[in-house]
C-alpha cells in the first residue's frame, strides 16, 4: 500500500504583509525617482492607473503580481530584482554611505559615526588602493579613469555582498557612474555631506593638499562648476546635511539624527 503524500503545510513563520507592501512601495518610489520619472509617465509606460501607483507607493492595498510585473518592466528592472530589493530594505538601512565632494567632512564624520554605532568604518578609496596594490594616483596613471571606475565598482560590490552593517565613505565622482551609483543607492542609506565651495577648498588645503590653490581663481570656478553639475545627482541621496559653518560635533549630531531608524524611515 502506497504511503499517502504529506499534505502541504504553509510556512508557519509570521509574515508582516503590511511591512512587505510598504517595502515594495518604497522600492518602486525610489526606482522611479532615480530615473526621473513622474508618476504619470510611469503610469502610461506600465499601463497601470495612477491611483494604483499611488496606492502601491504608499504601501496600501494588494499588490497584484501582474500589475507589479508591468511596473517593474516599465522601470527597466526584473520583478525578482524588485522583490529582492524590497526584502533587503532592512539591511539597506544598516549600511550608511556618505557621499559628496572632498572637503565636506565625510571621513571625519564617518569615522566618528561608525564608533558611535559600533559598526565597521570603510573608505572606498582605501579599498580601491588595497585591491589595486597601489595608490589612487598610480591607479589613474596606469589604468586611467575607466580602470579606476571598474575597480571602484568591484570593491563596492564586494562590500555590499560581505557587509550587512557598516559606515562607508565614497569618492565624490561615484555619482557620475550611473550603474555604480544606482547600486549604492539601492543597497545603502545614503547621506549627502555638503558644504559651500569656499569651505570645501579651505578644508582640503587645511589637510595639507595645496594643489587646489594652483591656478586660482580657476580652481574655485572649476569647483563651483563641479558642484553645480553634480547637485542633481547628490540630491538623489536619502538625506543631506550641510556642514558649512558647523563644528564637527554639530555636524555629527545632525548626522546621527538623520540616520536614526525613526528618521531614516520617515525619509523613505
Amino acid at each position: 500500500m502506497k504511503a499517502r503524500p504529506k499534505p502541504f503545510e504553509p510556512d508557519a513563520r509570521p509574515v508582516d504583509d503590511a511591512g512587505f507592501l510598504a517595502a515594495i512601495g518604497a522600492t518602486v518610489r525610489e526606482a522611479r525617482e532615480q530615473r526621473g520619472m513622474a508618476r504619470k509617465m510611469l503610469s502610461r509606460v506600465a499601463d497601470v492607473s495612477e491611483r494604483y501607483l499611488a496606492q502601491l507607493e504608499a504601501g496600501e492595498g494588494n499588490a497584484s503580481i501582474t500589475l507589479l510585473r508591468r511596473v517593474a518592466e516599465a522601470l527597466g528592472i526584473g520583478l525578482k530584482d524588485l522583490l529582492d530589493a524590497s526584502e533587503r530594505r532592512p539591511v539597506r538601512r544598516n549600511r550608511i554611505a556618505l557621499i559628496g565632494l572632498r572637503g565636506a567632512g565625510k571621513s571625519t564624520l564617518g569615522g566618528q559615526l561608525a564608533k558611535t554605532l559600533r559598526r565597521p568604518f570603510v573608505e572606498l578609496d582605501r579599498e580601491i588602493e588595497r585591491d589595486a596594490g597601489m595608490s589612487l594616483s598610480e591607479v589613474f596613471l596606469l589604468y586611467g579613469e575607466a580602470g579606476y571606475r571598474r575597480i571602484e565598482r568591484r570593491c563596492l560590490e564586494r562590500l555590499i555582498e560581505s557587509q550587512q552593517e557598516l559606515v562607508l565613505t565614497v569618492g565624490g565622482g561615484i555619482v557620475s557612474e550611473a550603474e555604480t551609483y544606482n547600486r549604492l543607492l539601492a543597497n545603502c542609506f545614503t547621506v549627502w555631506i555638503k558644504a559651500s565651495p569656499e569651505e570645501h577648498m579651505a578644508r582640503v588645503v587645511a589637510q595639507g593638499d595645496l594643489r587646489p590653490m594652483r591656478g586660482q581663481p580657476e580652481a574655485m570656478k572649476d569647483l563651483r562648476r563641479i558642484l553645480a553639475s553634480r547637485q542633481p545627482l547628490y540630491g538623489k541621496a536619502d538625506v543631506a546635511i550641510d556642514t558649512s559653518r558647523q563644528s564637527v560635533p554639530q555636524s555629527l549630531a545632525a548626522l546621527k539624527k538623520c540616520v536614526s531608524p525613526t528618521t531614516a524611515e520617515r525619509n523613505r
